[in-house]
């Protein structure tokens, strides 16, 4: 077993998982309450990555990366070095890779909520920030921990992506999934499957726990909605 690899792994996933939160909940909550016309084009290009192959997305991230590229100019002017074949790189084409399963969550659990509740929120003189908070986010926490731990097992298996932008750096960009497949090409099948199987039992905890909690209707309550203090 490569622990290397394995805690490198996690570690990109937990930050990718958590940054997609952070970045995911203000597009899910624009894509389900906007009223714009062509926001069917915005939809497609953030669910783009589920339908696109893993090589043509990654290729796609390293050009935009590269040092010929203004994102990577800029970075190379302040690290000295491109963001292609760096643990941040990595994470930038995760962040792409994955957004669809963080957003999609988020957006569903957000158009479930009452919109009568929303409509006695703005009644009651509540702002749509307050609204959110006090009524959107509690009720949606089924779906994002739905989002938060797709996004946190799709990062774990990625292997086309990672590869294209981080290549198989060991200690730096080499990933689980590299890991396998190194293993394989070596015919040592032994190490890969301990491996596989790792991965495997790791993602179908983290799927169990999401589906057990949405069975059991967690994050489902009533919000009170209260005068403005």
């Amino acid at each position: 077993m490569n622990w290397e690899a394995f805690w490198l792994t996690v570690r990109l996933a937990a930050l990718v998982s958590t940054l997609l939160v952070a970045i995911g909940i203000p597009i899910a909550y624009w894509l389900t309450y906007s009223r714009w016309r062509w926001k069917f084009l915005v939809e497609a290009a953030v669910a783009l990555p589920i339908v696109l192959p893993p090589t043509v997305l990654g290729f796609y991230v390293l050009v935009a990366l590269g040092s010929r590229s203004p994102l990577g100019r800029w970075w190379e002017s302040l690290t000295g070095h491109t963001l292609a074949f760096t643990f941040e790189g990595l994470v930038i084409g995760s962040l792409v890779y994955s957004l669809p399963f963080a957003v999609q969550p988020f957006a569903a659990s957000f158009g479930a909520v009452d919109s009568k509740l929303l409509g006695a929120s703005a009644t009651l003189g509540h702002s749509p920030v307050a609204t959110f908070r006090r009524i959107v986010l509690p009720l949606s926490k089924a779906g994002l921990v739905t989002g938060f731990a797709l996004s946190f097992a799709h990062t774990l298996g990625e292997f086309g992506v990672v590869l294209m932008v981080g290549g198989n750096i060991p200690g730096v960009t080499r990933t689980l999934s590299i890991d396998i497949y190194d293993q394989v090409q070596a015919e040592n099948y032994s190490s890969a499957n301990q491996t596989a199987l790792l991965m495997l039992i790791l993602s179908f905890f983290v799927l169990s726990i999401v589906y057990g909690l949405n069975r059991r209707g967690f994050g489902r309550h009533r919000s009170a909605v209260g005068p403005r203090q």
